[in-house]
């Protein structure tokens, strides 16, 4: 459940191209080389030395890369999960406890309390677990791996800097497997582009100090585009007869045109009726049903899992005082293996469902939805046993 935002480029100004040092290979002449990269980009040679001299290969972060986690679970499983009524309860006493840095937030921001309670309460149980990798270690290791070291080089990096300017220890700083640190978990490059010392003592620590890092993570979801003051997910009634391939964040419409075909909010009202939106569909016509607004699309630069997405911006409205979605009765879905039979027909059928993996991904659902439209069948992008059959 760890952001992971792909980052192009390194921090340095003028720093030599990350893509200079090839991974893989002698993790040892990796971090000489990487060192000799630093170097060039115009760091301090001896600080530069002491912060990779102790660095080691990290196995344990490369298994817990590799692992899938928990993502199979469909909306209603994984969300039911993920929110509990104690988390809800502190959340809202959370919310009470900080709520002058949250007033700081909505009036700097315009980002509403529930949406960083939520980031809190999912990535780091609002502060209680922030994980215990050593996170250069973790950076480094991650950097070395040939999987997508484009977007860990960086990271190393930032991370360097950070240590110039003492906020990183690379001996003792702990955090996710894949590099994030603090309450809200934040990588090296975002601590260094978004970092706020919001309890003003002069320093930005995101691990020990809330107001430093739920105003660090305000102005990263700033810096990603959140529109301030707007809504980012609303859940809706749907009319009888609606047509179902017009749900999926692929189908746009504004606010009003979706009332002129019947949709209505579950509670109160739906916002501005000229706000782009999209309706979701989680586990198909027969089950919870959303609108979601333009940034609703945030979310993805933080966590690119569509449940963990949804399950995030939803928490966010509970913790904003929305009712418990109404779950409907959905059809059956398909189990772990079930789902990767499904992907492996529908890629030797030319459908680029990504990779195999049992997952409900994005292109896994369009290809389910174009499927289901050459079948005849109501093109609500839910894959089901039946689906499978007739395939």
């Amino acid at each position: 459940m760890r952001k992971l935002v792909a980052i192009a480029g390194i921090v340095m100004a003028g720093a030599v191209s990350a893509q200079d040092v090839p991974c893989g290979g002698s993790f040892a002449q990796f971090k000489a080389d990487m060192a000799a990269e630093a170097v060039a980009g115009g760091h301090d040679p001896d600080l530069t030395r002491r912060f990779f001299d102790g660095i080691q290969h990290s196995p344990s972060v490369l298994k817990a890369d590799r692992r899938q986690g928990i993502f199979q679970d469909p909306f209603i499983t994984f969300s039911r999960k993920l929110i509990s009524q104690s988390r809800l309860d502190k959340g809202r006493q959370m919310g009470r406890s900080y709520a002058s840095v949250f007033d700081r937030i909505q009036s700097e921001y315009g980002i509403a309390p529930g949406v960083l309670l939520a980031f809190w309460a999912f990535e780091t149980d609002y502060g209680s677990f922030q994980g215990d990798f050593n996170t250069a270690n973790a950076l480094v290791t991650l950097a070395h791996d040939c999987r997508r070291p484009e977007i860990f080089r960086p990271q190393v990096f930032s991370a360097l800097s950070l240590y110039g300017q003492g906020d990183f220890d690379p001996d003792t700083t702990t955090g996710a497997w894949a590099g994030e640190i603090g309450m809200v978990q934040m990588l090296p490059k975002d601590i260094l582009e978004n970092g706020v010392d919001g309890d003003g003592d002069g320093r930005v620590t995101l691990k020990t100090s809330p107001a430093d890092a739920l105003l660090s993570g305000a102005k990263m979801l700033s810096h990603l585009g959140w529109r301030p003051g707007e809504p980012w997910l609303q859940e809706v009634q749907l009319p009888d007869g609606f047509d179902w391939s017009k749900a999926g964040l692929q189908t746009t419409h504004t606010v009003a045109e979706w009332e002129q075909m019947g949709v209505r909010a579950r509670q109160g009202v739906l916002d501005d009726g000229r706000l782009a939106s999209s309706i979701l569909l989680p586990q198909g016509r027969g089950g919870p049903s959303f609108l979601a607004y333009p940034n609703f699309s945030v979310y993805f630069e933080w966590n690119q899992s569509f449940t963990y997405v949804l399950t995030a911006a939803y928490f966010g409205t509970r913790l904003e005082g929305a009712p418990v979605y109404d779950a409907g009765n959905p059809a059956q879905g398909l189990s772990g293996d079930q789902m990767k039979a499904l992907q492996t027909k529908l890629q030797s059928m030319g459908y680029d469902v990504g990779k195999i993996d049992g997952i409900l991904g994005a292109g896994t659902r369009a290809a389910v939805r174009d499927v289901q439209v050459k079948l005849g069948l109501p093109a609500d992008a839910w894959p089901t046993a039946d689906l499978l059959n007739r395939l």
